[in-house]
């Protein structure tokens, strides 16, 4: 057996800190326009950002931990807790969308006029803070889940930030209220459609199902094909982080000659192809009387 480990981490401690600061000061000015103004759209947006905040810290907080070295009781570190950020973050934006939504639909029964200059100026400032900040993690967000939750968060503001411009614009041409809480409503489903993916995904690492960028019936192909293979079984495939994952293989070749080259290299291409960074290849022979697979399950 061969364990194959992968490069540590990218450190974005500086990108989470610069984000952090932005939004909580943009929080802060947004909100108190809100009030000020009464803007529904105004403080949706804020609500959301500060939610972001907060996604922002547990994601800042799960990729420091993961960096933890393992331990005799702990043998693969804490990497798994950038799984439980991304699942976390995405419970929170979607208590937040609920919140707004409720909010927005008894708003519409009670439309106040709000000034929509104000609206387009802070939201404005919105779009760029958020768009400064959703480039911080535009490197990392391919392959790590983690990091993904932080830029779809920031993104998803840019574009929520631009709709309540939108919104502003349209106050002011047309004098309609009620626009801000139906732009309210918008933003509502740009949030969940956003989320979704991050929650689903999320919740697979968390179950340790198949990572999403993984086929497995092509890992097993690939397997099969190896020189003097003849089965494959307990084939597993799962998430150890939001950037790392591990198989482990049982490999029935009955002439077997394997040597470390053979894992070496087994271990190599699995990375290369697949992308998965920690390999534990079992080699058996073929003994039927002594075969895993005829094992007794013992019960708990």
């Amino acid at each position: 057996m061969m364990p194959h480990h992968h490069h540590k981490p990218d450190n974005y401690n500086r990108a989470f800190a610069l984000a952090v600061g932005l939004n909580v000061g943009f929080v802060v000015v947004e909100a108190t326009y809100g009030v000020w103004v009464n803007s529904l759209a105004l403080l949706a947006d804020a609500g959301h950002n500060l939610s972001d905040v907060l996604g922002l810290l547990i994601a800042w907080g799960a990729s420091l931990l993961a960096k933890r070295k393992p331990s005799p009781r702990r043998t693969y570190g804490l990497r798994r807790v950038t799984i439980l950020a991304s699942l976390l973050s995405a419970l929170l934006l979607l208590t937040a969308l609920g919140a707004m939504a409720w909010e927005a639909i008894h708003r519409l029964q009670t439309a106040v006029p709000v000034p929509g200059l104000i609206i387009i100026i802070v939201a404005g400032i919105g779009v760029v803070i958020n768009t400064l900040s959703a480039l911080l993690f535009v490197s990392g967000h391919q392959h790590d889940l983690n990091i993904k939750g932080a830029f779809l968060h920031m993104a998803a503001d840019a574009a929520v930030s631009l709709g309540v411009v939108l919104a502003g614009l349209a106050i002011m041409l047309t004098g309609w209220p009620w626009l801000d809480p139906v732009i309210s409503l918008v933003i509502s489903v740009v949030i969940f459609a956003g989320t979704w993916g991050l929650l689903r995904d999320s919740l697979n690492l968390a179950v340790d199902a198949v990572p999403r960028s993984i086929v497995p019936e092509e890992v097993e192909t690939y397997l099969l094909n190896l020189p003097g293979v003849a089965t494959c079984h307990d084939l597993h495939i799962w998430g150890m982080s939001t950037t790392e994952i591990a198989l482990t293989a049982h490999l029935m070749i009955p002439e077997s000659t394997i040597n470390d080259a053979f894992l070496h290299q087994t271990a190599h291409d699995l990375q290369e192809r697949f992308g998965i960074v920690h390999t534990t290849i079992q080699i058996e022979r073929g003994d039927a009387g002594q075969s895993c697979e005829l094992a007794p399950q013992k019960s708990a």
